[in-house]
């Protein structure tokens, strides 16, 4: 990150000041001292002050909210971690599967309704005078981006940002074949993600089939919604634990609001609707006054994105004891697909260099999970409840929502064919999650700690027996359930 450049005229007004200081020093001591020894350290003092300035400036540091907004984050590359998302040397991409959550919308239903709804109609049914309340006098002009009809729909933005990853996408793969067809769950979000990706990616949209699959409550694993079909997962697991975490971070912001509008009685429902504002109104309208950090301080936006970590965490995450068992079909069937043998002379689905998916944000986490990645414990053995506290943030966690569940979030497996120095040759898989590889545990023997074929299958069959089955874990209660995910063939 590039650090705030403080003035020159700052730097050389400190420098002056120091030169004069030494000067005056040098010629106190002028009998001790030769003009020599004192004019050489001059240009050193220059230097040393110069830099320390830029270098330790308390102004140096920066936060951006829209990083941390969690579920309502635009996309960004989190860099988590740091790792060079190019092939290693030697090796090339032969074959990719991605799947993505849909991009922006005007906003949840859900996140409406609970919390920005209510905000809102206090926003219209107070007699405050905002323009008197300093750090929230943008409220006496603000309006609400969002209307009813708009809810769940694919924002302007949205539908730009879906079609720069298919842009993306091309220009990374450049030497992989445009595919024949592209999947997605029947939402309105969802397909629109796709055919605004299939516009980025080929010269041709026209010339990508967009396939829907059914978002059916008895569908099983053979869909891109299994959580829809899982009777032992509930889309309200993990409110209890985040609205215990979100009074403890939101409290004081609340009572700071209602010191400066005690009428308003902010809440922390309230606080939590304001910085849910900050990311849609921000894909909505390109900007919002709720992101402002007069408005809310850095630790109040960890706050917010810790509070979603932990609903996540309990509801498609490591604290879901289904979550593993409901992501695995996909993680499956992907690995199935890349494994088999490629006639490239065929565009056929089943010989596509190029698999792509979109769906919600409850499935990407659970592929996650069933994949091994962002866990607290990985290589602690710790009982992973009990790295996500309640009553303060761990800042150390793997599990971090807006890395992983920001709108466009993706995950990708590559098959590689390398040829790398201090590798065997052959043919090698990788996971990247927003742009940054993963290394699979168990798995990582090969170029850029990537999975070598060989030992594939026998990570799979343990990553199966550590998730569980998806029929057994869900408790599916209805004839026609699989546990296979099969819209690929």
């Amino acid at each position: 990150m590039l650090k705030k450049q403080v003035p020159a005229t700052s730097i050389r007004r400190r420098v002056y000041r120091y030169l004069h200081l030494l000067l005056l020093t040098s010629y106190l001591s002028a009998s001790t001292l030769s003009l020599s020894t004192m004019y050489s350290t001059i240009p050193l003092a220059i230097t040393i002050c110069a830099i320390g300035v830029v270098a330790h400036s308390p102004s140096s540091y920066h936060f951006d909210p829209l990083k941390h907004l969690a579920g309502v984050a635009p996309p960004f590359d989190p860099l988590d971690p740091a790792t060079d998302p190019a092939p290693p040397q030697g090796c090339n991409v032969t074959r990719v599967a991605i799947l993505s959550r849909h991009a922006a919308i005007y906003s949840n239903d859900f996140d409406y309704e609970t919390f920005i709804e209510p905000f809102i109609n206090k926003l219209s049914n107070t007699t405050i005078d905002w323009t008197k309340v300093p750090i929230l006098s943008f409220l006496a002009t603000w309006k609400n981006p969002i209307t009813d009809a708009e809810q769940e729909m694919l924002t302007r933005a949205g539908k730009l940002e879906a079609t720069n990853l298919g842009v993306d996408v091309a220009q990374r793969y450049q030497s992989l074949r445009n595919p024949s067809e592209i999947w997605t769950s029947t939402a309105d979000r969802t397909v629109k993600s796709a055919k605004s990706f299939a516009y980025g990616l080929a010269d041709d949209a026209a010339t990508i089939k967009i396939v829907e699959v059914s978002e059916g409550e008895e569908e099983g694993a053979n869909s891109l919604t299994p959580y829809e079909s899982c009777p032992e997962y509930s889309s309200s697991a993990g409110s209890d634990q985040s609205e215990e975490y979100r009074n403890v971070y939101a409290t004081p912001a609340a009572l700071r609001f209602n010191a400066a509008a005690p009428s308003f009685n902010f809440t922390p429902t309230d606080i939590y609707g304001m910085s849910l504002l900050c990311g849609y109104e921000t894909v909505i309208r390109g900007s919002s006054p709720f992101c402002s950090l007069d408005v809310l301080s850095p630790n109040e936006w960890l706050g917010f994105e810790y509070t979603n970590d932990i609903q996540y965490f309990y509801n498609t995450g490591y604290g879901n004891p289904v979550s593993g068992a409901i992501g695995f079909p996909w993680v499956n069937a992907t690995f199935d697909l890349l494994t088999k043998e490629q006639n490239t002379k065929s565009n056929d689905t089943e010989d596509q260099d190029l698999y792509v998916s979109f769906t919600h944000r409850e499935l990407p986490p659970t592929v996650l999970v069933a994949l091994g990645l962002f866990n607290n414990s990985a290589f602690s053995g710790a009982n992973i409840n009990e790295t996500m506290p309640l009553d303060t943030i761990n800042h150390h966690r793997a599990w971090v929502s807006s890395n992983i569940l920001q709108f466009l979030t993706n995950i990708a497996i590559e098959k590689m064919e390398c040829d790398s120095f201090g590798f065997d040759a052959g043919t090698y898989y990788r996971v990247l999650v927003n742009n940054s590889p993963q290394t699979l545990d168990g798995c990582r023997s090969g170029p850029g700690e990537s999975c070598v074929e060989s030992s594939l299958s026998t990570w799979l069959v343990e990553r199966a027996e550590v998730v569980g089955d998806y029929g057994e874990m869900c408790q599916v209660d209805y004839s026609n359930s699989t546990n296979v995910l099969s819209i690929y063939q």
